[in-house]
């Protein structure tokens, strides 16, 4: 039976809290994944996608309504721009967020498996219909990272289980 042991990397990037959201995000536009497990003193404390960084630039506030119509506008009707990725707006953005920490956006509530966890245990929560999880960091009983399982690895798995 293959366990997340088997088929994790153990080799981990990570981040910490009080790393600044713009280094991360730098490091993320690098990197050849989109997340990173935040440790603390080698614990698992949260983890920070792309998802919750993009969420940063482009908040949902900012759609500009415009009524049109003709006098005397007893009808009219309401055109919605987006002004979300405008150059302008996105210096604001990285103003705005620089020096903010990770703790501020990363995800406390960490998806985590221990190292015996088998294929479906890691099937069932990667495939979760109300999570869009891409990633299992592999924990001990104190949530000392050991490694992560990707959905990819655990795609790999299955198939070498399949032509075994």
């Amino acid at each position: 039976m293959v366990t997340a042991r088997d088929i994790m990397t153990r080799d981990v990037e990570t981040v910490s809290p009080d790393d600044d959201v713009s280094e991360v995000l730098t490091r993320l536009a690098r990197a050849d994944f989109n997340g990173f497990p935040v440790t603390e003193d080698g614990l698992v404390v949260g983890i920070v996608t792309q998802g919750d960084l993009v969420d940063l630039f482009q908040p949902s506030d900012r759609t500009l309504w415009i009524p049109v119509g003709f006098p005397p506008f007893l009808e009219s009707l309401t055109y919605a721009i987006d002004l979300s990725w405008d150059e302008f707006d996105v210096g604001l953005d990285l103003a705005r967020n620089a020096g903010r920490p990770i703790e501020a956006v990363m995800t406390t509530d960490v998806v985590t498996v221990g190292p015996k966890a088998d294929i479906d245990e890691m099937l069932s929560l990667l495939a979760d219909d109300e999570r869009d999880i891409n990633r299992l960091p592999v924990v001990d009983e104190a949530r000392a990272l050991l490694g992560i399982v990707a959905r990819q690895d655990l795609l790999r798995a299955l198939r070498d289980e399949r032509n075994a």
